[in-house]
């Protein structure tokens, strides 16, 4: 097979993979960040310790994530097909690759969140700040570096498991390399599809690196200031302002008499 033979089934393989990648990325993101935070604040000693719920969804993250994926797929069929009316191509390969990666996610979520330091999420919370407070100016803000990073480490399990969709008809760069790299006995195909793959991640890799680390950087000493905007904005767990501090009137000055001249 030559390269002009070759270029446009890399070059749909690629968008293919994106595609899925893109769109179950973010997907991962927006379902697995709430559900590792509620796993946080439902454990013991968290602002909304549940013990039970805590231990429910801790149990189907762990199932979900001890599960193949290619037996994940295989078990989703009949749901991908009442979600996307197919089984067979990029947007059916969309809905198990979310579903596989929400709880993976969301324990990296979790493991970030639990490395807050406990000592500002108790001075938010003796200045009256609500559980959405402290999730909000708190934890969010700054495990965000490590968010980075573990929705970097996500998205290349993700480019991996795509890989492996593709070799039950999802389509993309795993597709390629199966049908024409392997079965068609084109190993030149096959060995360009891997360097591809091997491209791709590095440069995500770098870019999630980057990112966290300026991140990391920006916002080392910003805790301080950050409580100091909540001292002044905050409210009370009942709904009122935060009181102001009292003022302290200056000591009057003590008047003496002048003394009397002596004749």
């Amino acid at each position: 097979m030559t390269w002009s033979e070759m270029e446009p089934l890399l070059e749909q393989a690629c968008w293919d993979t994106l595609y899925m990648v893109g769109w179950s990325a973010l997907i991962a993101v927006l379902g697995g960040l709430p559900l590792g935070v509620l796993l946080v604040l439902t454990d013991r000693g968290g602002a909304l310790q549940n013990v039970v719920v805590n231990k429910v969804v801790g149990q189907v993250v762990n199932i979900a994530r001890s599960m193949p994926f290619i037996i994940l797929m295989v078990a989703l069929i009949s749901f991908t097909r009442a979600i996307v009316g197919t089984t067979i191509g990029p947007e059916a390969a969309i809905v198990p690759l979310a579903i596989g990666a929400i709880p993976f996610y969301a324990r990296l979520v979790e493991t970030s969140v639990r490395e807050v330091d406990g000592g500002l999420v108790e001075a938010v919370q003796s200045m009256g700040g609500s559980t959405w407070t402290v999730v909000r100016k708190v934890l969010l803000p700054e495990s965000l570096p490590s968010l980075i990073s573990s929705a970097t480490t996500t998205v290349v399990a993700l480019i991996g498991y795509s890989a492996m969709a593709g070799t039950v008809g999802a389509g993309g760069l795993g597709d390629l390399a199966v049908r024409y790299g392997y079965l068609r006995f084109e190993t030149k195909l096959m060995w360009i599809t891997v360097a591809i793959l091997a491209v791709v991640i590095a440069i995500i890799q770098f870019a999630g690196d980057l990112a966290a680390r300026g991140l990391s950087h920006r916002g080392r000493s910003s805790a301080a200031p950050r409580l100091v905007l909540l001292r002044r904005g905050g409210v009370s767990r009942a709904g009122k302002p935060a009181p102001e501090p009292e003022r302290q009137d200056a000591p009057a000055e003590i008047e003496t008499a002048e003394p009397t001249k002596v004749p």
